[in-house]
């Protein structure tokens, strides 16, 4: 791998990079945002002998973003770095034929959300600002506004409460919050889609083992809507006039998300 190359395509979105073999057993290896006298850098660990290479294959200086790709072989994973509003991130992509940095961030977006932009705004570059007649967005959540008429019950509606995407993310904060009911489901990244409590029962009985495998418990087909200011100490806060459908990013979906450590 060209180290000297990889920080040179860092470089032009004005960002660091380090790459190196792990030395410590208690981190895993994976793409990381660490802090050093000079500020925030690209931390790339490797487990010592793994053939993995690290290749930019879009750089967008304008838009401090580039899009990275590991590669073992035949397979591939890809990864969106670049500054958003105040921190440098790192974000696992979904879809092999994603190529571009452009690419990538239509990629993470949630269906419903490209579904939105495409009826409401015509300029394609437009679809991906973090605030458009279609969305906003704050990290890795979207808003989109909910249907006219949109009147959850007040007496469920939720006040200063948490959003998460898992153990380890810093959660963001609603003002005000909705949620409808769904169905339980426990994930782990051997099942992302999810299964059932019973299923999930019958896989432990099955292979004791499994109990390790990172497990969530989630709401599938369950609906959440905020309305109000929603803050983060990593963005600016923004304010939701009105309800919103409240969507998460696509990354879990990505092959490479078990390699990003930095969580939002």
């Amino acid at each position: 791998m060209n180290v000297a190359l990889l920080q040179r395509r860092f470089e032009r979105i004005g960002a660091r990079v380090k790459v190196g073999e792990m030395n410590n057993r208690f981190r895993r290896a994976g793409i990381d945002i660490r802090s050093d006298d000079q500020g925030e850098f690209f931390d790339i660990s490797i487990m010592p002998g793994d053939a993995v290479e690290y290749v930019v294959t879009d750089v967008r200086p304008e838009m401090r973003h580039l899009l990275l790709m590991a590669r073992r072989g035949d397979e591939k994973q890809k990864f969106l770095c670049g500054h958003d509003e105040r921190h440098w991130f790192v974000c696992a992509v979904p879809g092999r034929s994603v190529a571009s940095v452009t690419g990538a961030m239509r990629a993470l977006q949630p269906a419903e959300v490209r579904l939105t932009a495409a009826r409401r705004i015509k300029r394609i570059k437009e679809r991906l600002r973090r605030r458009n007649a279609a969305f906003v967005r704050q990290g890795e959540w979207f808003f989109v506004p909910a249907p006219e008429g949109f009147k959850p019950d007040p007496r469920l509606i939720l006040r200063n409460e948490p959003i998460s995407r898992g153990a380890g993310s810093k959660p963001h904060t609603c003002e005000e919050l909705f949620r409808t009911a769904g169905e339980t489901v426990y994930v782990t990244g051997r099942f992302p889609g999810g299964v059932s409590e019973s299923r999930y029962r019958e896989i432990l009985e099955r292979d004791p083992a499994a109990g390790r495998w990172g497990w969530r418990v989630m709401r599938r087909g369950a609906e959440v809507y905020a309305r109000g200011r929603v803050s983060h100490r990593d963005h600016k806060t923004v304010v939701l006039n009105g309800w919103h459908r409240v969507l998460m990013n696509t990354e879990a979906g990505a092959p490479g998300a078990p390699s990003v450590t930095f969580l939002d």
